[in-house]
């Protein structure tokens, strides 16, 4: 490609850095302001002008950090503000993310079985005791944010970014409560596949970000202290649109009021709980990982922008596995508490099947224009032939995280969280980071040897959940969810519950 040619997406090798996608995606509508009007309202010192103290002493420690997102850094070059939202959004807020979004999925196996076998009075309280379990962690979470520029400074930032984002991070603690308190109305909502309402209300709320942005960092030029106010009311404006369209009364008997039957029975819950948290955590951290041991290569900033750029386009792809994961999830944990094993194994080999041709379909295009779309993302050679030579991994990766999410959430569904986060562990910490690194500096094969010796990693918790899959007997898999039902909700003698059992099938 020619020198002069610009290429419509550019490489962190060009001084601009593709930031992996994660589910907070919110604070991506941030990279289309320019400097603050006035940037003192937040901090000081906005220009922020590296001299040799503000380097990090080791070469190596600079890679790991996370840099400002690719338009914010177009548009606002060296300002240390978008430097702290940076930092804020990838390390304090994604980390307090994860967690939390791991131990509300438990509810996608209560809330869904509970649904299932026609228990519909359960599932505000499933809710409500998720409530209680995600703020009180969400109250440990908040020392992360409040010490977040002694830990930001203990891990490599300089002492400016650290300060600034440290700053940020407390204006940011509203939002941690948010995400304690949407979780658990998403897999309500979802149990009940009302899918529509959330998407409507995200719309929306996209629209009004979009605008008080504007509004507040552009037209009153409040800076970060705007955009934290903006981040904060876009995710609270979800939070009670959902609440108010829950306490309307149109979930009917899925939501008779609070009730202190949600203080019972915690420590089951706070297991599960837990155990969602760390099956997740664990596949998150995963393929963070991979681009983190990429930056102490030998050609670091090559290798850590090739593989960036497939780990964006991989983010791309999965996104349909993603909802097939919800929908399987859903389905499985629906079937299963209304005592159908046989649709639940069916629903499962149905998404799976749809997930493969997915997969195979999207890794052929790449593979048939590896030649070509490496330019879109860079203009240097070097970068560009390294995504070339990935290609055939980033196409066999796709068809791989087409199958992976499907039977993760059957596993969800099923409510098999404790056993698939030891099946992780294993597969992933024990086999696959080990074989990488192997790979990857013992063999000398570059970043190429570290993807090979973790998606083996990845094959092997494939096949692992494959082989539990194949050998589950369903029927007693039913029996299970019933018992789970009868234990944390209760068995009710209404006549009414058998209707709505029956008309939930």
């Amino acid at each position: 490609m020619a020198d002069n040619k610009q290429p419509l997406l550019l490489s962190p090798r060009d001084e601009v850095v593709a930031v992996p996608q994660n589910h907070h995606q919110v604070h991506d509508h941030l990279e289309s302001f320019p400097a603050p009007a006035n940037p003192s309202s937040f901090i000081s010192n906005s220009t922020f002008n590296p001299d040799a103290d503000d380097i990090p002493s080791h070469p190596r420690r600079s890679r790991l950090l996370p840099r400002v997102p690719p338009r914010i850094k177009e548009a606002v070059v060296g300002t240390l503000d978008l430097a702290a939202v940076s930092v804020e959004n990838s390390v304090i807020a994604g980390f307090c993310f994860g967690a939390l979004l791991g131990m509300g999925s438990a509810l996608e196996t209560l809330c869904g079985q509970a649904f299932g076998a026609g228990q519909l009075d359960m599932l505000g309280i499933y809710m409500q005791r998720s409530w209680v379990i995600l703020n009180a962690t969400a109250l440990v979470l908040c020392f992360l944010y409040i010490f977040a520029q002694q830990i930001l400074y203990g891990i490599g930032q300089t002492a400016e970014i650290s300060k600034a984002a440290g700053i940020f991070a407390v204006y940011m603690i509203p939002q941690l409560f948010a995400y304690a308190m949407v979780f658990p109305l998403i897999k309500f909502l979802q149990s009940q596949s009302k899918m529509m309402v959330m998407a409507v209300i995200a719309a929306v709320t996209l629209v009004l970000h979009t605008v008080f942005s504007w509004l507040l960092m552009l037209k009153l030029g409040w800076g970060l202290v705007g955009a934290a106010v903006v981040l904060n009311a876009s995710w609270w404006i979800i939070v009670s649109s959902q609440l108010g369209y829950i306490l309307s009364g149109t979930c009917g008997r899925a939501w008779t009021g609070f009730s202190w039957k949600a203080f019972h029975g915690l420590l089951g819950f706070v297991k599960l709980s837990l155990a969602s948290a760390v099956m997740l955590c664990l596949e998150m951290w995963y393929f963070m990982a991979l681009i983190l041991f990429a930056g102490y290569l030998k050609n670091a900033e090559v290798s850590v922008d090739g593989l960036s750029i497939c780990m964006n386009i991989l983010g791309w792809t999965i996104m349909m596995s993603f909802g097939m994961n919800a929908a399987i999830s859903v389905r499985v944990s629906n079937e299963l508490g209304g005592g159908h094993p046989r649709t639940a194994k069916f629903s499962l080999v149905v998404a799976v099947i749809t997930s493969v041709f997915i997969g195979v379909l999207l890794s052929l295009i790449l593979i048939l224009s590896r030649d070509k779309y490496p330019s879109l993302f860079s203009s240097d050679s070097e970068v560009q032939a390294l995504v070339e030579q990935l290609t055939p991994l980033l196409a066999t990766c796709i068809v791989i995280n087409n199958i992976q999410p499907v039977l993760s959430g059957v596993a969800v569904g099923a409510g098999w969280q404790a056993v698939v986060a030891y099946v992780n562990i294993a597969c992933y910490y024990i086999v696959g980071v080990p074989l990488g690194l192997l790979f990857g500096y013992k063999f000398d094969w570059g970043v190429m040897g570290i993807w090979i010796g973790m998606l083996l990693g990845t094959v092997l918790q494939t096949c692992v959940l494959f082989y539990m899959v194949y050998m589950t007997n369903w029927t007693k898999e039913a029996s299970i969810a019933e018992d789970r039902i009868r234990k944390w909700g209760g068995q009710s003698d209404d006549p009414q519950d058998k209707d709505n059992k029956v008309a939930t099938t």
